[in-house]
């Protein structure tokens, strides 16, 4: 049997990139973000913060909240036919009107 190389965050150096413009501290007011249940947000990962993160095949995917957990959210994804629950942190969400 083959041993598998790499994490979870493999093949994934430009996909979790930041632009040049966009590299120093993360501001407070994203950190904190609040949400209710049932809203729309997007996956889009802050590579600063590796906290409570996604696997990469999620990446820009739709998701609603369900409840709160500690300091993250429980999301719903549909993965193909199957719906998925993610647990992550407000950094890595951004909400769709």
């Amino acid at each position: 049997m083959v041993k598998r190389i790499g994490g979870s965050r493999r093949k994934s150096r430009n996909l979790f990139k930041k632009h040049a413009r966009d590299k120093g501290k993360v501001p407070l007011s994203k950190y904190f973000q609040e949400f209710k249940e049932g809203d729309k947000v997007l996956l889009h990962m802050e590579p600063a913060v590796q906290k409570a993160t996604y696997p990469s095949k999620f990446h820009s995917k739709v998701g609603i909240i369900g409840k709160k957990r500690g300091r993250c959210y429980e999301l719903t994804i549909q993965d193909s036919n199957k719906e998925k629950l993610l647990v992550l942190h407000p950094i890595h969400l951004r909400k769709i009107e």
